[in-house]
């Protein structure tokens, strides 16, 4: 069976998605990366889809713009020239025509949704919605049988309600950590104290960036072999070694997500897989999915619990040994395709 999954993906996205290839791959799918949405004419055969509500928003945005006699940033899929308001509008709508067949003739389609509401301030930017939002695509997505919807996040009666109610029943599928792509690879010169590797992540609001220096300065003073990498461009095998080597991972969340708490960042599920002892601030969705691992408050409790596991050499192996084998056991990009395949 033939898998069709975006390809052209950026910041936080690549790792996430690149783990899903993966995954499908491994449980025996043949797998083609696509940018723009195949057109009917290179398909053939039984084929599903994995894709965001966004790839089929996008257009919808165009035509929006472009019945408003608005120019936008798009240039003819055939002549490559810059399109007229006009052409615009005629393009996205041949290209919306083309995905909508694409998606009714597949065996199964598994779409992430955004939320169509979402709590303001973050709510007033598109990054936090939808752009399916007001448009009649949601309506036929719902109305196709072939087509299950799922998101990382939780995924209750009232956040259902709340957030995501023009959309039709969505399964909560979290993330998870690529034990394909990343391997236990010894390597004493990335044995660090604490590591942390990440970027200041603006969502728009750029109120990460105050929260994470909130937290590295109390970090600095405690004297230790820290590896704090931000925004550094490290290849796949740095990121593998620095975070299986290290005693201790560290992680922080963006301010919704600590507000909030409906969701988790990638890096929560890829420290426990391969740094194993992660100190972690407290997230909802991270307390119920593992009520046993020790979360932190504040930068004071941080920086207590980073000293309990180096203080105890014993702890800190059996940590580790834990939370290595239970990721490895219920946690990775297999175990979350599996689930989907099962919808």
């Amino acid at each position: 069976m033939k898998i069709y999954l975006k390809g052209n993906w950026e910041f936080a996205g690549k790792p996430i998605y690149q783990g899903f290839a993966s995954a499908w791959e491994k449980i025996g799918y043949d797998v083609q990366l696509f940018n723009d949405t195949p057109t009917p004419d290179l398909i053939d055969g039984e084929y599903e889809i994995m894709m965001t509500d966004y790839d089929l928003a996008l257009p919808q945005l165009y035509i929006q713009a472009g019945s408003r006699g608005e120019l936008v940033s798009s240039t003819h899929p055939d002549t490559g020239k810059a399109m007229s308001p006009k052409e615009t509008v005629e393009v996205c709508h041949r290209i919306t025509q083309e995905m909508q067949e694409v998606l009714r003739n597949a065996k199964k389609v598994y779409m992430y949704v955004q939320p169509t509401k979402f709590p303001l301030p973050w709510g007033e930017n598109l990054n936090f919605r939808s752009m399916a939002t007001g448009t009649p695509l949601i309506e036929w997505v719902n109305q196709s049988e072939n087509t299950v919807l799922w998101q990382w996040g939780e995924m209750t009666d009232e956040i259902k309600r709340e957030y995501f109610f023009e959309w039709k029943h969505i399964t909560k599928v979290p993330l998870a950590f690529d034990s394909i792509s990343y391997k236990p690879i010894k390597d004493p010169a990335y044995n660090y104290d604490v590591c942390y590797v990440g970027g200041w992540a603006n969502n728009g609001f750029n109120e990460k960036k105050q929260i994470m220096m909130e937290h590295f300065k109390p970090l600095m003073k405690m004297g230790l072999k820290c590896g704090v990498f931000i925004n550094k461009g490290l290849s796949h095998e740095q990121e593998n070694l620095i975070l299986y080597n290290s005693k201790v991972a560290l992680n922080i969340h963006d301010s919704y997500q600590r507000i909030l708490g409906n969701d988790s960042n990638e890096r929560t599920f890829k420290s426990l897989g391969l740094t194993g002892a992660l100190v972690c601030d407290n997230i909802r969705q991270i307390s119920s999915m593992f009520p046993d691992l020790p979360l932190y408050d504040s930068p004071g409790e941080m920086v207590e619990q980073i000293a309990s596991y180096l203080e105890n050499e014993k702890l800190l192996k059996e940590t580790k040994d834990h939370y290595r084998q239970l990721i490895a056991d219920n946690h990775t990009y297999v175990h979350r395709v599996e689930q989907m395949r099962d919808l």
